[in-house]
């Protein structure tokens, strides 16, 4: 009788689940639960390398092949995951904003509800560390998409803004909730003289606005540019030429959903808000006629290019 013995069993490799946990155990933080995450974030100039890696390697398997033809949509879709991930963090910031106002009513000098408030006030912090971070990212990755595929790189929804990374030991979380809300106003309210520009869908002749909207600029060099965000025409044309010009654009879009047939007219009477300091009119239609009237009746200047003006 043949006796079975397990002296030659061969060494099993361990599955990836064993493997996931074998490492949360040795390395796994768990942050927020005991104490922040102390691990570092990725520094600027390796986020900006591996970035480059990456778009590089995916522009040199697809071009000269049949794949090419969607190498602009993979590119884009490439830096919106970043973008994505900014407005993943800041929505769990926004909740931790609202659990930091819950803890400081909830405060009744207790040590358990003080360690609370302590804890969400790292949770904070570190989470506009991420947010930046990430920033970094979506920002690096719109650049190498830019540099491929010529043309600018804009979200599908909502803004496109970037902040300087932002550093604090521990601060009060009024404090904290204080800054966040200025650095947000900071962003959305760039300084400088503010620029009207409209014009009709029709309206093509890219050198006769790109040369008035230089002399503009000339005068007017840390000009903010406001527009209505118009997918073609005179109103798209401005928009390339603040792109290339690295001037900061504002794209008033109307809302037809709330407003319907009235929302480009209540598009212009949202930019006049801003007391602009000029209004540039292109050829157009009677929308372009119901801002130029309006600006004029508030005293903002006028000036009309195109169509034998």
């Amino acid at each position: 009788m043949t006796r079975v013995t397990d002296d030659f069993e061969p060494d099993h490799a361990a599955s990836p689940t064993a493997h996931v946990l074998s490492e949360l155990q040795t390395y796994g933080y768990r942050p927020f639960e005991d104490e922040p995450d102390p691990r570092p974030l990725p520094e600027g100039g390796r986020i900006g390398g591996a970035v480059a890696d990456i778009f590089d390697a995916i522009a040199a398997t697809l071009t000269e092949t049949r794949l090419e033809p969607d190498l602009e949509t993979l590119l884009w879709s490439t830096v919106n995951t970043f973008h994505r991930m900014v407005n993943r963090v800041e929505t769990e910031l926004d909740r931790n904003e609202q659990a930091q106002k819950r803890g400081q009513k909830e405060q009744d000098g207790s040590e358990i509800r003080s360690v609370e408030l302590e804890r969400l006030i790292a949770e904070g912090l570190t989470l506009v560390d991420r947010r930046n971070a990430y920033e970094i990212f979506r920002d690096a990755a719109k650049e190498q998409f830019e540099r491929l595929t010529m043309s600018a790189w804009r979200p599908k929804t909502g803004s496109l803004v970037s902040r300087r990374t932002m550093t604090a030991s521990m601060i009060d979380s009024r404090d904290f909730l204080t800054a966040r809300r200025k650095a947000e106003g900071e962003l959305l309210v760039p300084p400088g003289p503010k620029i009207v520009v409209t014009g009709g869908l029709d309206f093509n002749d890219h050198l006769l606005i790109w040369e008035r909207l230089d002399k503009v600029r000339t005068k007017h060099p840390d000009m903010v540019l406001l527009h209505g965000g118009s997918p073609k025409g005179a109103e798209f044309i401005a928009s390339r030429w603040a792109d290339h010009r690295d001037v900061v654009q504002i794209a008033f879009k109307p809302d037809w959903t709330k407003h319907r047939k009235a929302a480009p007219f209540r598009r212009n009477d949202a930019m006049l808000d801003t007391l602009p300091i000029g209004v540039v009119i292109f050829p157009g239609t009677g929308i372009q006629e119901n801002l130029a009237d309006k600006a004029k009746k508030l005293g903002i200047p006028v000036l009309r290019f195109g169509g034998g003006a």
